[in-house]
């Protein structure tokens, strides 16, 4: 039986890494890096490693071009940038912008390149790794703030993928934006609660488990609803 085709942006390292490692027996990985002569790790497992830089759009379409009729059946858009908790006074706006670059119309980019491969695939799963710091809800009376730009350009996402599934839903597609946790990664810290393979292995249940009924839902790696 021909496995199917997934393709993982950003990843080199953390979950996107991971997401390769637990991936690769039973599917055809297409992995994406900025640089991927610098991703030894990447490369060491043994995927198809491609460069691509989400936030270029020359570069998302060279990437794009590359896959010729390759079909996809699966897009984990992963690559992002990590929160920085500074007050208004501390906002970098230059940096700012490729953070809403690179995590809000990053993914949209990639989707709008790869539709046409995704719609060869037999799977028609879009998956959109975002933050429960990008609800809205969350910010209460006991959340301290912060972390502006990360929280805004996740909740762009979100709304970005509501969006987009309600356009694909009539094709068969299925758009979720998926909240990993809290993890030991490079972006989470070492405080985190959560180790990489313990996310993973939650988010590949809830991404193998997808059906047209999850169109449009914000989840986290448990398969628990999230609010907006």
């Amino acid at each position: 039986m021909k496995k199917s085709t997934i393709v993982i942006t950003g990843a080199n390292r953390g979950l996107g890494l991971e997401l390769c490692r637990q991936l690769r027996s039973d599917h055809e990985i297409i992995a994406t890096a900025r640089v991927p002569e610098a991703a030894d790790d990447l490369r060491a497992l043994g995927p198809r490693v491609e460069a691509m830089d989400v936030a270029d759009t020359a570069s998302v379409n060279r990437f794009a071009a590359r896959l010729a009729d390759q079909a996809v059946d699966i897009l984990i858009n992963n690559a992002g940038r990590g929160p920085a908790r500074v007050g208004i006074a501390g906002l970098d706006f230059e940096s700012s912008r490729l953070d809403l670059e690179v995590n809000s119309l990053g993914p949209m980019r990639v989707t709008q390149a790869l539709l046409p491969h995704l719609r060869r695939g037999n799977g028609r799963r879009i998956v959109h790794i975002s933050s429960d710091l990008g609800s809205l809800s969350r910010v209460d009376d006991d959340d301290a703030g912060g972390y502006y730009v990360y929280r805004a350009s996740k909740a762009a996402l979100n709304m970005l993928n509501i969006c987009l599934a309600r356009e694909l839903a009539g094709e068969g597609f299925t758009c979720v934006a998926l909240h990993p946790g809290w993890v030991q990664t490079d972006m989470g810290g070492v405080d985190a609660p959560l180790k990489p393979d313990e996310s993973v292995r939650g988010m590949v249940r809830v991404i193998r488990d997808l059906t047209t009924a999850d169109n449009g839902r914000f989840m986290d790696y448990q398969g628990a609803t999230l609010r907006w």
